[in-house]
């Protein structure tokens, strides 16, 4: 797999081909368009200080020219190998490659713009309903944390990506995602042997439900949230089926976000429910104060994880954003309490 993603990026690259004056790309599109998202950090705490690269991505999407709101996409990114669970003798892994960088596929979907009123859909390894929504107007900070549902000491239930298909609606006052997923997300095995239904039902009561939230506007919404993942390998061939309810408010001087998640249907390691809050407030031009505060509890044996976040952030420039907070984790009678210097880097 590494090999051909690598292949792939190495045809991007290689297709641009010089010529006198300048080069051109060439393409069977007439647009393409590439970005990338970095998130480099240092971290600090009682055990160890290290540096960063939390995520690296690199990003096409091709136009289509009889459509040109449609098109394809396909995202890389990297990270580190942890190969403690595979055996040093076993010929498939080589050498020890713990540390190595690695190269994994993060997104690779086929979207095509209105097939049914106000809807579009993406075909592949799409986006899962809820996590990329959070991200863009409701927690700004992936930087330094997942999403409460995401995080592996908040809820820890779901990922952000899977093969699939999501059905995207977008209207001014409502917005929704409903999709049909392998379940095991872009990084588990896909063993064939359950799917998820998975959706996302989003009322907007100020409007702007067609677009992406910015900080400059104001945005009132509340949204139902939830997974049906039926015998899923990820879950230890059990049921995982949780659900939820997430509002925000946002202004240009402030956002304030709440939700709260519950199983009803959980293997031990997964069953329990909980809350997050976060809030920003942009003290002035460039410079926000940050905080978020997550607690969830297990049913199995009442074991609580608690996280509290609290920092500051520096708008640089459009491309660059820098942050310094605190990272306070609990779980159980278990704490640590963690200093992060982040760069976010978007081009």
């Amino acid at each position: 797999m590494k090999k051909v993603l690598l292949s792939l990026t190495a045809a991007a690259v290689m297709s641009s081909s010089a010529i006198a004056g300048g080069s051109i790309i060439k393409s069977k599109v007439p647009v393409l368009k590439f970005s990338g998202k970095h998130y480099l950090g240092f971290v600090s705490n009682d055990d160890e200080n290290k540096f960063e690269t939390r995520r690296n991505y690199l990003q096409v999407k091709a136009y289509f020219e009889e459509d040109p709101k449609s098109y394809f996409r396909i995202t890389l990114d990297t990270h580190h190998v942890d190969d403690s669970k595979f055996s040093l003798d076993d010929k498939t892994y080589g050498k020890d490659l713990d540390g190595t960088w690695n190269v994994r596929l993060k997104y690779a979907y086929l979207y095509l713009d209105d097939v049914l009123p106000f809807t579009g859909v993406e075909m592949g390894q799409a986006h899962r309903p809820w996590i990329d929504y959070e991200e863009h107007g409701g927690w700004n900070y992936r930087s330094i944390s997942k999403v409460f549902v995401e995080a592996s000491n908040g809820a820890h239930l779901t990922n952000s990506a899977d093969l699939g298909v999501n059905f995207k609606t977008k209207m001014e006052n409502f917005s929704s995602e409903l999709g049909v997923f392998n379940g095991e997300g872009y990084h588990g095995e896909e063993d064939g042997e359950g799917l998820s239904a998975e959706w996302r039902l989003t009322y907007h009561a100020l409007g702007g439900g067609t677009h992406k939230s910015k900080a400059k506007n104001t945005y009132a919404n509340i949204s139902f949230l939830g997974q049906q993942n039926m015998d899923s390998n990820k879950h230890k061939n059990e049921d995982l089926n949780w659900m939820g309810v997430h509002a925000v408010y946002n202004q240009p001087e402030f956002l304030l976000a709440a939700q709260f998640i519950t199983t009803n249907d959980a293997n031990k390691a997964y069953a329990g429910e909980g809350y997050s809050v976060n809030g920003e407030y942009r003290l002035m031009p460039k410079w926000n104060l940050i905080g978020r505060y997550d607690a969830f509890e297990m049913d199995e044996d009442a074991l609580e994880k608690t996280r509290t976040i609290a920092g500051v952030t520096y708008k640089y420039n459009k491309n660059v954003e820098f942050i310094a907070n605190v990272l306070t984790e609990e779980v159980g009678n278990e704490d640590d309490t963690a200093l992060m210097l982040t760069a976010e880097i978007n081009w």
